[in-house]
C-alpha cells in the first residue's frame, strides 16, 4: 500500500466547494467554542474554587446540547439545512458576547455563566444534525469515510489547540478575549454558510413532535447496521471509559502529580490525531462493520493493558492506541450512518447518534467511578476493558447486518436506501 493511500484523504475538500466552506466554518466554530469552554471552566473555578461547580458547568452544556440535538434532528428533516446552520449563528454570537460582557463586570454573575453556556449548547445541538445530514449530498456516497475522517481530524485539532490558546489568552488579555474570539468564530461560520448552496431535505418531514421523533427511533431499532453500531459504541463507552479515574490513577497507580494527569488526559487525543492522519485506507474497506467491531475490541484490549502496566510511557502508549481505535471506529460509524440512513430521516437519526455519542461517555465515567469505589481504580479499568472486549465480540457475532455492511454499493445487492430490507434486521436489544 502506497503512502498516498494511507494518509488522510482530502478529496472532499478538493472536489466540493460547498463542503469546503462547511468544513471551514465548522472548524473555526469548534475551535472558538473550545477556547470559550476552557475559559468558562477557569472562570467558574475562580469564582467558586469548587471542582463540583466546574462539573456542573459541563452538565449544563451537555444538557443544552441534548435538548438541542433531539429538536435539531427533527428540524433538519423538515427545513433547509443550510438555513438552519446559518440562523443559529446569530444567537450563538450574541450569547458569546454576553459571556464577554459578564466577564468584564466587577463581580461577574455566576448564574449567568451557567445559563449562557446552556443556551450555547442548545444552539449547537440545534444545528449539529443539519451539518451531519447535509454531508452525503455535498461529497457523494463514495467520499463519506473521507469526509468523516476530515471532520474528526478538525474536531481533534480544535479540541487540542483551543484549550492551549485559551490558556495564553487568560494569562494575557484575560477571559473577555476568549469569549470575544468565540463570538467572532460563530459569526464567521454564519457568514460562510451564506455562500453555500441551499440544502433542503429530499422529503419534507412532519412537524416536530413526539411522533416525528418516534419515526427516527423506529428506524434505528429496525436497522441492524445503524442500531448495531450504536450498540457496539455504547458498550465501549459504558464499560471502557476510564477518564474519570485519571486523577486517581495519576496519583496512586503511576505515582505522579498534575503533569501526569495532563499526559493521561492528552494521550487518547494524540492517538486519535495519528489515527485521523493515517485514515486514507478507510474509504476502501470492504467490510467496515467488521472494522467497527474490531475497533471496539482494540479499544477494550488497550484499556485492559493500560490498567495492568505500571510504566507511565507504556500506559500512555496504550491510551494512544485506544484513541486510534476509537477514531477509526468514529470515522466508519459516521460513514455507515450516512450510507444506511435514508435522507428523509437522516436528521433525526443523526441527532439520536450524536446524543448517544455525548451521553454514553458520561454514563461510562459514572460506572467506572462506582466500580473504583467498591474495589480499586485499577480493578475498575481492567474489568471495564474486559467487559468492553466481551461485549464487542458478542454483539459482533449477533448482528449479521453490521458484519456484512458496505460503504460502496454492491451491484448484486442494490442500494440500501432503495432496498431498506438490507438494513432492516433488528439489532439485538433494539
Amino acid at each position: 500500500m502506497r503512502i498516498g493511500q494511507i494518509v488522510i484523504d482530502v478529496s472532499p475538500l478538493r472536489e466540493s466547494r460547498d463542503y469546503r466552506r462547511l468544513f471551514a466554518g465548522r472548524f473555526v466554530s469548534m475551535a472558538g467554542n473550545a477556547v470559550a469552554t476552557t475559559a468558562a471552566n477557569w472562570q467558574i473555578y475562580g469564582l467558586t474554587h469548587s471542582s463540583l461547580a466546574v462539573g456542573m458547568l459541563t452538565l449544563a452544556d451537555g444538557a443544552g446540547m441534548m435538548v438541542g440535538l433531539l429538536t435539531g434532528g427533527m428540524l433538519a428533516d423538515r427545513h433547509d439545512r443550510r438555513r438552519l446552520l446559518t440562523v443559529v449563528r446569530l444567537p450563538q454570537t450574541a450569547l458569546a458576547v454576553a459571556l464577554m460582557v459578564n466577564s468584564l463586570l466587577g463581580q461577574p454573575l455566576l448564574w449567568a455563566v451557567y445559563a449562557l453556556v446552556f443556551a450555547i449548547g442548545l444552539m449547537a445541538g440545534l444545528s449539529s444534525p443539519a451539518s451531519t445530514a447535509a454531508t452525503p449530498a455535498l461529497v457523494g456516497q463514495h467520499r463519506l469515510a473521507a469526509a468523516a475522517a476530515l471532520n474528526a481530524m478538525s474536531s481533534q485539532v480544535g479540541n487540542l489547540g483551543g484549550p492551549a490558546l485559551a490558556g495564553l489568552l487568560i494569562a494575557g488579555p484575560g477571559l473577555g478575549a476568549c469569549y470575544a474570539i468565540d463570538a467572532v468564530c460563530f459569526a464567521i461560520f454564519g457568514v460562510v454558510m451564506m455562500f453555500v448552496s441551499p440544502m433542503p431535505p429530499t422529503v419534507r418531514a412532519q412537524r416536530p413532535g413526539l411522533k416525528s421523533l418516534a419515526e427516527g427511533l423506529r428506524f434505528v431499532r429496525r436497522s441492524g447496521v445503524v442500531g448495531g453500531m450504536l450498540l457496539v459504541d455504547t458498550n465501549a463507552m459504558v464499560f471502557g471509559m476510564p477518564s474519570a479515574l485519571f486523577p486517581a490513577l495519576a496519583s496512586t497507580h503511576f505515582h505522579g502529580g498534575p503533569a501526569t494527569f495532563g499526559l493521561l488526559t492528552a494521550a487518547p487525543g494524540l492517538g486519535a490525531m495519528i489515527g485521523a492522519a493515517t485514515s486514507g485506507w478507510t474509504s476502501r474497506v470492504r467490510r467496515p462493520g467488521l472494522v467497527v467491531i474490531g475497533a471496539g475490541v482494540v479499544w477494550g484490549a488497550a484499556i485492559v493493558a493500560f490498567g495492568l502496566v505500571r510504566s507511565l510511557p507504556l500506559g500512555l502508549a496504550f491510551l494512544a492506541l485506544a484513541g486510534m481505535g476509537d477514531l477509526i471506529s468514529e470515522v466508519l460509524r459516521n460513514a455507515l450512518l450516512q450510507r444506511y440512513t435514508p435522507d428523509p430521516v437522516r436528521g433525526r437519526v443523526s441527532s439520536l447518534y450524536l446524543t448517544q455519542v455525548t451521553s454514553a461517555p458520561a454514563v461510562g465515567n459514572v460506572e467506572a467511578g462506582v466500580v473504583a469505589r467498591i474495589f480499586t481504580p485499577g480493578i475498575s479499568v481492567v474489568s471495564g476493558g474486559l467487559a468492553c472486549v466481551a461485549g464487542a465480540l458478542l454483539l459482533g457475532s449477533l448482528i449479521r447486518p453490521l458484519r456484512e455492511a458496505r460503504l460502496q454499493a454492491d451491484p448484486d445487492d442494490g442500494d440500501p436506501e432503495i432496498r431498506p430490507e438490507l438494513a432492516a434486521e433488528p439489532a439485538p436489544g433494539g
